[in-house]
């Protein structure tokens, strides 16, 4: 290969790589409502796991996550300011048919569950909380109505 082409092939490589980093990058952390259809259907059942009366976050965290226990401690807060909401954190080692059922694909994600145990909303990576707590405050405020 030609030195000029093979350096024009690395820069086109090393763009195309910096581009969808920015692209992940910026998705992490983002709340993605479920689709209706999605909504309509039960969660996958989590046995076991006590729902909240009016909604429950659940992590998914593992042993070597950094970004889980901030996670957890943002949680925890949102979980704390609202009536009727519920936190719970699951070990993605001790639940693998769980997190194959409901495709969690890294750690930390967060699902916004209804009261019913419908997932409403997901989170992938550390969460940002006023996107979250804005989230929660409408499923709350859906779930009065």
């Amino acid at each position: 290969m030609h030195p000029l082409a093979a350096l024009v092939l690395v820069l086109a490589l090393v763009a195309a790589s910096t581009v969808a980093g920015a692209v992940w990058r910026a998705r992490q952390g983002r709340v993605r409502r479920t689709d209706a259809d999605a909504v309509r259907r039960p969660a996958a059942p989590l046995d076991g796991i006590a729902l909240g009366p009016a909604a429950t976050l659940v992590q998914f965290s593992s042993e070597y996550c950094t970004q889980c226990r901030p996670t957890a401690r943002v949680l925890e807060q949102l979980a704390a300011a609202r009536a009727g909401v519920a936190r719970v954190e699951l070990d993605v080692a001790r639940h693998p048919e769980l997190v194959a059922r409901l495709d969690i694909l890294q750690t930390p994600t967060t699902l916004v569950l209804d009261r019913d145990g419908r997932v409403r909303a997901r989170v992938g990576g550390a969460v940002r909380r006023d996107e979250l707590a804005a989230e929660l405050d409408r499923l709350l405020g859906a779930s009065a109505a």
